[in-house]
C-alpha cells in the first residue's frame, strides 16, 4: 500500500513529515473495554503515550462519539448531526486532513486496526477527509518515532456532512436479499473458530454464522506483527482463498459492526465501491430464530 493509494491508507513517515500541518487533524480512536463495555484507553493507553498533536477520540464506548445514543445495540450508524457536533468539537472541518490510528494494548484482545477502520467507515461516508495510519502506534513506536504525554485540546471549528451514509450499511433485510442472489457475496470477518461455531464465543442465542456467507477472518489482512496491512496483491488473494470475490458487491458482518469493516476497508483499498456493513451483525442475527444461521460444531 502506498499514501497514493486514494489516501484511504498512510505511511509513518507520511505522517511524521505533517505533525505540525494545521490542516491535519490526527485522532487516537484506540479501545480498551470493559465487560460493561466502557473505553479504559484514555486513562490507560492516551495519558500514557500518544502521537504528538493527536486527540483521543472515544470510538470504542457502547455508546461513543459515532454511535447512535438512542439505538438498543452498541456501536450503530449514528445521524448526520451527531458526526457534525464530534468533528466540529475536535477541530475538524470540511477542509481538515483525519488520519485515525490506534493501539492494541491487550494482544488478543483489544485489536486497534478495526476501530480505525470502523471511524473510517463511518466518517468516510459522512464526507469526512480520512485515512488511516498503517500500522498503528506499535509501528509508529517501533520505529524510535517521538510520543506525547500532553493533552491535546484542539480549537472546536465546524464541519458539515455530505449526507447520511446510509449507503454504507446494510440491515437484515439487505443481507436476507443479497443471500438470495449469486452477484451479492455475504462474508464473516471474524475468526474461523467463531464462524464454525467450535468457539464458546457467541453475540447473541445462538452460535456459528450467517448462513450461505463466506468466512473472510480480518486478521488475515495484517503481517505477522498485527497492525500493519498487508501489500494490496496479499490482501486480493488471501481475500479471493477465502471465497470473496473481491470485485462483486459485498455485505460484511461481524459480532457488532466493527470487525467488520476491516473486510470493507480493505475491498475498498481494492477499488471495490460496492460494499454494505451489516451494522447490527450477529448481535441481532443471532437472537432471531427466524434468521438462517449455521452452527458447524454440530452439523460437521
Amino acid at each position: 500500500m502506498t499514501a497514493d493509494q486514494t489516501m484511504y491508507l498512510v505511511e509513518t513517515d507520511w505522517l511524521s513529515e505533517r505533525l505540525n500541518d494545521q490542516s491535519v487533524r490526527i485522532l487516537d480512536v484506540t479501545g480498551m473495554l470493559t465487560s460493561s463495555l466502557e473505553n479504559l484507553a484514555r486513562e490507560r493507553v492516551y495519558n500514557d503515550g500518544h502521537i504528538p498533536e493527536a486527540v483521543f477520540f472515544d470510538m470504542a464506548s457502547a455508546k461513543g462519539e459515532l454511535s447512535d445514543p438512542n439505538s438498543k445495540l452498541p456501536w450503530t450508524w449514528p445521524s448526520a448531526k451527531q458526526v457534525e457536533v464530534a468533528m466540529s468539537k475536535h477541530g475538524v472541518s470540511n477542509k481538515t486532513q483525519v488520519i485515525l490510528y490506534a493501539a492494541s494494548p491487550r494482544p488478543g484482545v483489544d485489536f486497534g486496526p478495526m476501530w480505525c477502520t470502523r471511524a473510517w467507515w463511518v466518517l468516510h461516508h459522512f464526507g469526512v477527509d480520512c485515512a488511516v495510519l498503517n500500522g498503528g502506534l506499535e509501528k509508529w513506536v517501533a520505529e524510535g518515532r517521538p510520543v506525547s504525554v500532553e493533552p491535546v485540546s484542539p480549537t472546536p471549528t465546524k464541519f458539515t456532512a455530505s449526507g447520511d451514509g446510509h449507503e454504507a450499511v446494510a440491515g437484515k433485510q439487505d443481507v436476507l436479499a443479497a443471500l438470495d442472489q449469486d452477484s451479492v457475496c455475504v462474508a464473516n470477518a471474524l475468526a474461523p473458530d467463531i464462524f464454525d461455531a467450535t468457539s464458546e464465543t457467541k453475540f447473541g442465542s445462538r452460535k456459528g454464522h450467517i448462513t450461505g456467507s463466506v468466512s473472510a477472518p480480518m486478521r488475515n489482512l495484517f503481517l505477522d506483527d498485527g497492525h500493519t496491512f498487508v501489500d494490496s496483491k496479499t490482501m486480493r488473494r488471501r481475500l479471493t482463498d477465502h471465497g470473496l470475490k473481491v470485485d462483486q458487491p459485498a455485505i460484511t458482518y461481524c459480532g457488532g459492526g466493527i470487525a467488520a469493516t476491516v473486510d470493507a476497508f480493505a475491498l475498498k483499498l481494492l477499488g471495490n465501491d460496492d460494499v454494505r456493513v451489516y451494522d447490527a451483525s450477529l448481535m441481532e442475527w443471532a437472537n432471531d430464530d427466524d434468521l438462517p444461521m449455521t452452527d458447524l460444531s454440530t452439523t460437521g
